[in-house]
């Protein structure tokens, strides 16, 4: 699964990674949790160029009578992800990239969960393989979510979890946001693994547990 997760590039870096012209209104984030905002690349429906958006970590269905449901739904997996009922629509036509530089996971050790930080070889920033839907109460209230596409791990992470989120190559990108492509099987062959061997991890303080915490000290090597 992914449950934390960062982002503390420059407005700059992601503008220029990504390819978005206006630059996000980008705070430095150490320990991204559920139910936080978070920063995203959406194809935008009219112009059909990429633009930033802040989006509420945790999918909220359209149909959901409950906003909390949101907190249940901050992964969705790749596996099923196309046929079920809270994921499948959003699947078709809500796809997004949820920016990061890195990921939280823990391992069991002696009854204990000790935290690793997981991140590309070269420190760049990268997208998530996400899913984002509007929801309206009857009020009029609107939020604006997503969830987080999560695989089978790969060998790097298989010691500490067995899932990890998609990791989506740059040069899908494109395929990922387009609304114009909805068949399963064009998206289904990007949600895979991300190579081992262009990723990084080490052992991080205990600090990052309290999602409170918010500094340098929760990605410092142990």
């Amino acid at each position: 699964m992914c449950g934390r997760f960062t982002l503390f590039q420059t407005a700059e870096t992601l503008c220029q990674t990504f390819h978005v012209e206006k630059a996000p209104d980008q705070e430095l984030q150490y320990n991204i949790a559920p139910t936080q905002m978070v920063t995203a690349v959406v194809c935008h429906q009219q112009t059909k160029q990429r633009e930033f958006q802040k989006l509420r970590w945790g999918l909220i269905p359209s149909w959901s009578k409950d906003p909390a449901m949101g907190s249940k739904l901050i992964n969705a997996r790749a596996e099923t992800v196309a046929e079920k009922p809270a994921f499948r629509s959003a699947f078709k036509h809500r796809r997004c990239l949820v920016v990061a530089d890195g990921f939280y996971e823990w391992q069991q050790q002696e009854g204990k969960k000790q935290p690793y930080y997981f991140r590309l070889g070269e420190g760049k920033p990268f997208g998530f393989a996400g899913l984002w839907e509007q929801w309206r109460s009857p009020q009029g209230e609107e939020i604006t979510s997503c969830t987080i596409l999560t695989t089978q791990a790969n060998t790097l992470l298989q010691p500490v979890h067995e899932r990890m989120p998609v990791i989506l190559q740059e040069q899908d990108y494109d395929l990922w946001l387009d609304p114009q492509v909805q068949t399963p099987e064009s998206l289904q062959q990007l949600l895979h693994p991300y190579p081992s061997e262009a990723m990084t991890s080490y052992l991080v303080s205990k600090v990052v547990n309290n999602s409170k915490h918010n500094s340098p000290d929760c990605i410092k090597p142990l």
